[in-house]
């Protein structure tokens, strides 16, 4: 059986078409994977659309039922609204646990028993640490600053990788983090004497962070040193005001100096705030996902899929107690170089492009 079931035109125009029989009220899908609700595509019959009221769906079969027959000749696409491509890169859960299970589980082999739901944690657990460590799964959101300075992070958010924002022309300014302040998680509130305030069960009173808003109201442009409309020409009266105020173009540190705004991560709220100049522009958040946001989104590349195996393969022995020692490294030692190898080749360094990236870097000032 051959490994792709879809046609090149499902494919590159993310849609299946049918031609009705007469009175054909059956049409089944052949997706990889199967839309898994009705929602997740659109039918259009001659090139129009038709309301969802007048078929049904069953998303395990990917069978479509009309209520009423097709007449003969009609065309009908099915088509898809969010069709990722180059999914056949990838090894979905399912085929990870089957295949583990088929391979590695029972009499004269590594494994000698164990249960499905195992093969499962493990295999999520090892998805979580190959998406950070392997493979990156990498994400980009795109939202727009509002006035409040401050946007939540997305539900699989690990860690940022850059966030910038984006100008007129569709070019991405590199915002950077600010390392002079912070956002604290609560604020405790105290009497004119500055002893803690309590509720009636004891617990601490809280309020809007001083800090935070403080910060929200101050004009970057003091600390990092941009030039004012006033500057842009000499001014004697105003040199020697220049020279003694706090951030300006005397003593600049240059890691605050530049004009791209800067940003706070809230880890205890899991919020991202932004520097006053960042309100109402565009961000891209480009992040690191922990590759379990969704059910279509916990899959393996093909290059990682050995280490995948070795991964669950020394979880699973180190949790049993009847295991060798050596055993047990021996499986820690084939999950690391199996590892080491996924890296290196889903690394998959160009050298042209390094090279083009490098002239840059040699040029010689004058």
């Amino acid at each position: 059986m051959a490994f792709i079931t879809e046609t090149a035109y499902q494919y590159y125009n993310t849609s299946q078409k049918f031609t009705a029989t007469a009175n054909q009220t059956l049409f089944d899908l052949t997706f990889d994977p199967l839309p898994s609700a009705e929602s997740k595509f659109t039918i259009f019959i001659n090139s129009e659309e038709i309301d969802d009221d007048l078929y049904t769906y069953n998303n395990s079969s990917g069978r479509i039922t009309f209520a009423a027959g097709r007449a003969a000749g009609e065309v009908v696409i099915v088509k898809l609204k969010d069709q990722k491509l180059g999914n056949y890169r990838y090894i979905s859960l399912v085929d990870i646990i089957n295949n583990y299970i088929a391979a590695y589980v029972g009499d004269g082999k590594l494994i000698n028993n164990t249960k499905r739901m195992d093969v499962l944690f493990h295999a999520k657990r090892g998805i979580q640490e190959f998406s950070y460590d392997v493979s990156r799964v990498e994400k980009i959101q795109e939202v727009e600053v509002g006035t409040s300075l401050s946007v939540a992070m997305p539900q699989d958010y690990v860690h940022y990788v850059r966030i910038s924002y984006v100008d007129d022309a569709g070019i991405e300014h590199i915002v950077y983090p600010a390392r002079y302040t912070s956002k604290p998680s609560q604020s405790i509130l105290q009497d004119s004497d500055y002893n803690y305030l309590y509720d009636n069960d004891n617990s601490l009173l809280t309020g809007t962070p001083v800090t935070d808003s403080r910060f929200q109201a101050f004009d970057p442009k003091n600390l990092t040193g941009a030039l004012s409309n006033e500057d842009v020409s000499f001014d004697a009266d105003r040199n020697s005001e220049r020279i003694i105020e706090f951030g300006k173009r005397y003593g600049l540190d240059p890691e605050i100096a530049q004009k791209n705004g800067v940003f706070i991560v809230n880890e205890a709220n899991g919020s991202i705030g932004f520097s006053s100049d960042l309100s109402g522009k565009v961000i891209t958040l480009k992040y690191i996902s922990d590759g379990m946001g969704t059910d279509a989104e916990m899959k393996v590349h093909k290059l990682a899929e050995d280490a995948i195996y070795k991964y669950i393969t020394h979880a699973i022995a180190s949790t049993k107690a009847n295991y060798p020692e050596y055993i047990i490294n021996r499986f820690r030692k084939e999950k690391r170089a199996a590892m080491r190898n996924a890296k290196l080749r889903l690394s998959n360094l160009k050298i042209g492009e390094l090279t083009q990236v490098m002239r840059g870097k040699s040029k010689i000032l004058k």
